[in-house]
Order: C-alpha cells, then sequence, then structure tokens
C-alpha cells in the first residue's frame, strides 16, 4: 500500500540548487514557499510570477529532472494527492472568502461518503471481533495515532486487553510480537502512512489475527485483511479532513460497547465504582 521511495519535487530542487544560474535560483526560490501554484499555473504564469523568462522555467524543469514542465507539474499534483501540507497550501497567506461555509460543505461531504461506503454486515462482523477476540489491537501512523488512541480508549470501557500500538519508546518489532491468533488487530492506513505499512499488515495477518483497516488510502482494498472501511478525507484547505473518520471510530465504539452485553456493563459498573472511590472524576 505505501508508495515506493522516489525523490520529492522539493529534494530535486535542493539537490540542484547549486547548479542553477542567478535567474533558476530566483525561480527556485519563488516556487518553494508555495509549490503547490505549479499544480495550477502554466508555465509562462509561472515565469511572470517569478520574473524570469519562459526558457529559464524550461532550463529549470530539465535541471531537477523532468523531461517538460508538464511532468513536473503531474509531479506536484501527486504530491498535493498524496498529502504534502506544504503542496497544498495557498499562495499569500490571507484567509480565502466563505471559508467556513466551504469547509462545512467539504464535512458533510466526508462525513456522507465515508458513513455511505460501508456495509452492515462487515460492520457487525467486526464489532463482535472487537469485543469477543482474545486481545484487541489497535494501530495508527502519524495521523492515524489519535484515532487509534481515540478508539481503544472507548472501548476499553467494556473489555480489557485493548493496546494502541506503537507505544511510546518501543520499536516496531516490540510493539508487534504480542500478537496472535484469536486477536483483532484495527489498522490505521491515512495518507501519507509510513513505508513499513504494508510489512507490518502482512506481519499481523501472517500472526494468524483478524485485521481490519480503515483509511483513505486508494489501494485500501487490496490488502490481505478480513475487513476494510474506507474513508472520505478531501479537504477544503492545506489539510485532510477527518470527520470521516471519526464518525467510523464513534460508530464502532458505541456498536461495541452495545454488542459487550452484561460483561461490557459489569466493567463499566467498575470503572465507574472505582471513579468514585478515589474521587477522580
Amino acid at each position: 500500500m505505501s508508495p515506493a521511495p522516489k525523490t520529492s519535487f522539493l529534494t530535486r530542487i535542493r539537490k540542484a540548487t547549486p547548479e542553477f544560474h542567478p535567474s533558476e535560483k530566483r525561480l527556485a526560490d519563488a516556487i518553494v514557499h508555495f509549490p503547490g501554484q505549479l499544480a495550477g499555473y502554466t508555465a509562462t504564469e509561472i515565469a511572470k510570477l517569478a520574473g524570469v523568462s519562459n526558457a529559464t522555467v524550461t532550463r529549470f524543469v530539465r535541471k531537477i529532472g523532468y523531461a517538460s514542465f508538464e511532468e513536473a507539474r503531474q509531479a506536484v499534483r501527486a504530491e498535493q494527492v498524496a498529502g504534502t501540507a506544504l503542496f497544498r497550501v495557498g499562495g499569500d497567506g490571507t484567509p480565502s472568502q466563505g471559508l467556513v461555509a466551504r469547509h462545512l460543505a467539504q464535512c458533510h461531504g466526508n462525513l456522507e461518503q465515508s458513513l455511505a461506503a460501508l456495509d452492515e454486515a462487515e460492520i457487525a462482523g467486526l464489532v463482535t471481533a472487537m469485543v469477543a477476540a482474545r486481545r484487541l489491537w489497535v494501530v495508527g501512523f502519524r495521523a492515524g495515532q489519535g484515532f487509534a488512541r481515540y478508539l481503544a480508549w472507548q472501548v476499553m470501557q467494556v473489555r480489557s486487553d485493548v493496546a494502541t500500538l506503537p507505544r511510546d519508546g518501543e520499536t516496531l518489532a516490540e510493539s508487534l510480537a504480542g500478537i496472535g491468533p484469536g486477536d483483532c488487530v484495527i489498522v490505521f492506513a491515512l495518507r501519507r502512512p509510513p513505508r513499513q505499512l504494508d510489512q507490518v499488515l502482512r506481519h499481523v495477518t501472517g500472526c494468524g489475527a483478524d485485521v481490519a483497516l480503515i483509511g483513505d488510502l486508494t489501494e485500501l482494498g487490496a490488502g490481505p485483511v478480513r475487513w476494510t472501511l474506507p474513508c472520505s478525507t478531501t479537504g477544503a484547505g492545506a489539510l485532510f479532513d477527518h470527520v470521516g473518520v471519526m464518525a467510523i471510530c464513534g460508530l464502532l465504539a458505541a456498536a461495541a460497547i452495545e454488542r459487550s452485553g452484561p460483561a461490557g456493563r459489569e466493567r463499566l459498573s467498575a470503572i465507574e465504582a472505582i471513579h468514585d472511590s478515589l474521587d477522580e472524576i
């Protein structure tokens, strides 16, 4: 699922900087602050913004390893889709008109797309496994870590043996070593994942655990997992919008609490009793 290692657009510019002529350096300075602009501008427009000639733009893109301006622009668009925030930032730092309305509309769209894509039977099967599994592991890298912690925190109210991975101070191997048959593993696969994501998925499925994948990656359904829950995270600005991911977390947690039955209620009661005895809340 994770992309093959490649040289990013900005890395190409930095490596080629010593070879630039003064006009090419001026163009580089204009581009590196707002590289996302390259995706929507023509070569002539970029040249005008930087105060250089079209010939300078042509030389520039060739020096950083692209055959043409169009190839460079497609590379920038690919990095926008992949989730690089710098490539999604606007030009002058001024908030655009209708900011709240635009974000609200995008949140509604992501929420609707994320929940509409869910299958009732698949959710029921996953929730059953979350409650009945020997151990429940919730895995999240980068942006996914916060959602992993939230989901684990909610579910641990009605069952024990819930862990969030990776844990602070541990290597991946140390974190994954305890997973085995009879376990349920939920993995958050959100853009831009670490390159080890594929290896992690192969490892946990090979351990005999039942695995669920929640995320927005294009190749999400290609993994060797039992459940796949796609979500939409298209952003109205520089960042991705994760309202759909949170909605799926809330749905799974609420369903797991309901599915836990008498055993879950007994654990909830025990937690509240301890709260009272500690005068904690």
